[in-house]
């Protein structure tokens, strides 16, 4: 008898010649890879080979997962009750490109989740070898290793051994924004996707801090979220400097210095920044900056401002936020967006007072 994934493969194995690299099915492999090694949580705890501090951190989870149903609002449902050990140090490997004279990300179009501006890989050897590709194409391309991400509720997501190289607030704070991407969702826009997973996420881990009573991780917490708004409003200076450039009708020569001039100052700022704090280079400095290297941040974070000023409308009521949410994600692209825009601003503003 074949068994259902063995099938869910021979099925992908048959488009292989329509599908370039038959990313489908490094696909299908690698999400059984995960699913197939999943134990419940309650197992794990019971097996006396399970090490202490495993213990401590997955007990860890349930509460935090109790608690993003009780006071997050978030689905109640049988993701994070197991953990898939992966033995390796990401799960997902995800490419980034850009062209180089553009900050437009390259966009990757699939079937249930639409188009967004990472194509990921469960090897990454595959994922560099896709970068190598883009590069011989011209693109600036970017590799980053993921610990965690999320199938939208379409399979019971694990907690996975990768996320367990974060510190404890890390930890919980993923396993807001994860959960948060399967109370909203919508096709082909990234950054929205993210930014308001993100913003959840902040809300959640200030919440989840406060009713624990863990006042100095809540100062750590904090302290790291200034550096790290300062960091997105370094990379923001040099994208705003850089669109100019490439607007600009010059040689692709003078161009380029243009270009790297500006990236060294960037990085620059972001040494001189890490100083400041007093800490060494992250792995975000380890290789050049492209453009591709920029992308993921306002991915992320582009749009957070956004849903915090929702979520003050909303007297910090959460499903308010996620109902208000709900129906900018009904507008068209141009009209989301600029609703978008118009509470970023007024969050700013605001920020300034």
């Amino acid at each position: 008898m074949i068994s259902k994934p063995v099938l869910s493969t021979t099925a992908l194995l048959g488009i292989c010649f329509l599908l370039p690299a038959c990313y489908y099915v490094q696909a299908t492999q690698g999400q059984i890879e995960v699913l197939s090694k999943r134990e419940p949580i309650d197992e794990v705890l019971a097996s006396p080979d399970t090490a202490a501090e495993l213990a401590r951190r997955l007990r860890l989870v349930q509460e935090a997962r109790q608690f993003s149903i009780d006071e997050l609002g978030l689905p109640d449902n049988r993701s994070y009750r197991s953990y898939s050990d992966l033995e390796r140090d990401y799960v997902v490997w995800n490419v980034f490109a850009a062209p180089e004279f553009s900050l437009e990300a390259r966009e990757w179009c699939y079937p249930i989740v639409g188009c967004v501006s990472y194509r990921g890989y469960f090897s990454e050897e595959a994922a560099n070898k896709e970068a190598d590709k883009l590069g011989l194409k011209g693109f600036d391309v970017a590799v980053g290793g993921v610990p965690a991400y999320s199938t939208l509720g379409n399979f019971n997501d694990p907690v996975l051994s990768t996320m367990m190289r974060w510190d404890d607030v890390k930890l919980v704070s993923t396993l807001f924004h994860e959960l948060a991407h399967q109370v909203l969702y919508i096709r082909d826009d990234t950054a929205f996707n993210e930014s308001f997973a993100t913003a959840v996420e902040e809300i959640g881990i200030e919440r989840w801090l406060a009713a624990n009573g863990r006042q100095e991780d809540m100062a750590r917490y904090r302290s790291q979220k200034k550096q790290h708004r300062r960091f997105v409003e370094l990379v923001n200076a040099a994208k705003l400097d850089l669109a100019d450039y490439y607007g600009r009708d010059i040689d692709p020569d003078a161009m380029r210095n243009l270009k790297s001039a500006r990236l060294e100052r960037l990085a620059s700022d972001v040494r001189a920044e890490l100083r400041m704090a007093g800490r060494n280079e992250n792995h975000w400095l380890s290789g050049d900056l492209n453009n591709a290297r920029l992308l993921p941040m306002s991915l992320y974070d582009e749009q957070v401002p956004a849903f915090l000023a929702l979520y003050a409308d909303c007297d910090s009521e959460l499903h308010c936020l996620y109902e208000k949410a709900g129906k900018i994600a009904e507008l068209d692209p141009a009209a989301r967006q600029a609703r978008l825009d118009a509470l970023t601003a007024r969050q700013e503003d605001s920020r300034v007072d």
